[in-house]
């Protein structure tokens, strides 16, 4: 059986009606469910972006590009790269990376913490406030349907954070290296 993503989303919604909030007597609170914290995460406008891999390229090419602009007219205040124009523009190109490296972190950080509770044997859960920490182990059933959400929702999105990450990361460093050793 081959499920794609519409068919584990209908696997998830019935999941968390009937067998979740039914026979397990569950005690964490309905909005601190791994599950729920899952559908909620997926229904985010930012969250969703790395969903579909090209989607999210483009979005992180249009901020990196609005932050390339913005961090050319701040860099052309300079006195020292008005006479340096290569220098001025690449400059203004390695900085700019930080904005989408930012992006892409902060999107696998929100991810990956869905994930490690999704595949954790325990549910760590508030009942009212930070003081009353509770956790409740998961029944085996249920722990493997989590699992299973998990490889085959997350685990792709995450791979995928990572790619671009990397990517976005050795872009950078190649930059500080070529300003710290001034190679052209």
């Amino acid at each position: 059986m081959i499920l794609n993503h519409s068919g584990v989303m209908e696997i998830i919604l019935y999941f968390r009606d009937c067998y979740f909030m039914n026979n397990f007597k569950c005690p964490v609170p309905r909005e601190q469910q791994p599950i729920n914290q899952f559908i909620e995460l997926s229904k985010s406008t930012i969250f969703s972006w790395p969903k579909k891999r090209k989607s999210l390229i483009l979005v992180l090419i249009k901020f990196w590009l609005g932050a390339f602009v913005l961090f050319l007219i701040i860099s052309s205040g300079s006195i020292y790269f008005q006479t340096f124009i290569l220098k001025y523009i690449l400059l203004s190109f390695f900085s700019s990376l930080s904005v989408p490296l930012l992006i892409s972190l902060r999107l696998y950080l929100g991810w990956n913490h869905i994930f490690k509770r999704l595949t954790s044997e325990k549910v760590e859960y508030e009942e009212s406030g930070w003081y009353d920490g509770q956790v409740w182990i998961k029944p085996l059933v249920l722990k493997e349907k989590e699992s299973l959400i998990a490889s085959i929702e997350v685990k792709p999105i995450l791979e995928n954070l990572i790619q671009i990450f990397s990517i976005i990361s050795i872009l950078t460093l190649s930059g500080i290296l070529l300003f710290q050793y001034n190679i052209f």
